[in-house]
């Protein structure tokens, strides 16, 4: 996935935005992979969490924004409104040179600090801000890694004991409440989200770069040549492995959703064959209910229950009336965040 650094400029006022960042809501914590790859050259970096949002706050608790001494920053913790004094609040933090250290902020429409960085749509946010030196980075490295391998976790910060720890907890698909205990702050992580497209048709073309937008590393897997050369799937990974070979090699972690496309029972039976029992957060599959009832028998066929069964969305996506490749995967996008955002 292409990172976009971004750097703010302050003339003047400390709270002025002059523009609105991109907002992807990456769950890995591309945030955390970025602030190990500057930790490894800078002195220190600062984190910003959103600890706690009500009424029509625009970014979920948990998401996160880095931030280098210099103002170069990466993430969001507000869509844009509140953006420059966090940035600001960080540099001084930083400029501190005391780590781990914290201070937190808050903003709502009754106050006027928020009134003047724009925060007018009714929202409120807290927002903790957690400054980490470089003797830092063997802990936070070891986060990374374990993230890239699909296991999410907990980045403890302690202020009192100046200390970094990571934690490792199988299952973490969302990022979920920061929590505070005394001099402690607890960040829970999930791993990269990753979408695995099983079929390079014309909704998978549609598709990719949707979930791209959404925050997913995709990869389309299909063996067929014809159906893979001179197509393009946005930024996706094409791999020209036989769907069983792929997921025994690349099994999904629970980030994983997995949708097969294809119509061809070689395909998308291999496919499901190999995931049904995995971890994967979603698993979809195209076709009629005529088409999926055939799906189901051919599978039970070769010893599945109708337990494990259960778990295929088909016919896949949401129920918008689609009826295009583009609308299709609108469709199969949306189901997919349902299955990721909701309990």
């Amino acid at each position: 996935m292409a990172v976009l650094i971004r750097r703010l400029v302050l003339p003047g006022l400390a709270g002025q935005l002059l523009f609105v960042a991109d907002c992807k809501d990456s769950t890995l914590s591309t945030e955390i992979t970025i602030a190990a790859q500057w930790l490894a050259t800078e002195h220190a970096i600062c984190l910003a969490v959103v600890a706690k949002t009500w009424g029509s706050a625009p970014r979920k608790a948990g998401s996160l924004l880095v931030v280098k001494t210099d103002g170069t920053f990466e993430g969001s913790v507000s869509g844009g409104c509140v953006e420059g004094n966090v940035i600001a609040e960080a540099q001084a933090l930083l400029a501190a040179k005391t780590f781990p250290s914290c201070k937190e902020l808050s903003f709502s429409v009754s106050s006027e600090q928020a009134f003047d960085v724009g925060l007018a749509c009714g929202g409120e946010i807290v927002i903790w801000l957690l400054a980490i030196g470089n003797q830092h980075l063997p802990d936070l490295q070891q986060a990374v890694s374990s993230l890239s391998d699909g296991v999410g976790g907990a980045l403890a910060i302690d202020t009192a004991q100046r200390s970094l720890t990571w934690a490792p907890i199988a299952g973490v698909k969302n990022n979920s409440q920061p929590e505070k205990n005394g001099d402690t702050y607890k960040i829970a992580l999930s791993s990269e989200l990753k979408l695995d497209i099983v079929g390079a048709v014309h909704i998978a073309q549609h598709l990719a770069v949707m979930a791209e937008q959404c925050g997913f590393k995709t990869t389309v897997i299909d063996p067929r040549g014809a159906f893979t050369d001179n197509r393009k799937f946005g930024t996706a990974s094409v791999s020209e492995m036989w769907p069983d070979d792929y997921f025994s090699k690349h099994p999904p972690s629970p980030s994983t959703a997995v949708v097969t496309l294809t119509h061809d029972p070689k395909l998308d039976d291999a496919a499901l064959s190999r995931i049904l029992n995995s971890k994967a957060f979603y698993v979809g599959s195209l076709g009629s209910k005529k088409t999926h009832a055939a799906r189901i028998e051919r599978l039970m066929d070769n010893g599945f229950s109708s337990d494990e069964l259960a778990i295929i969305d088909a016919p896949i996506g949401m129920d918008i009336g689609a009826s295009n490749p583009a609308e299709i995967a609108v469709a199969i996008m949306a189901k997919i965040v349902e299955a990721l955002r909701k309990p």
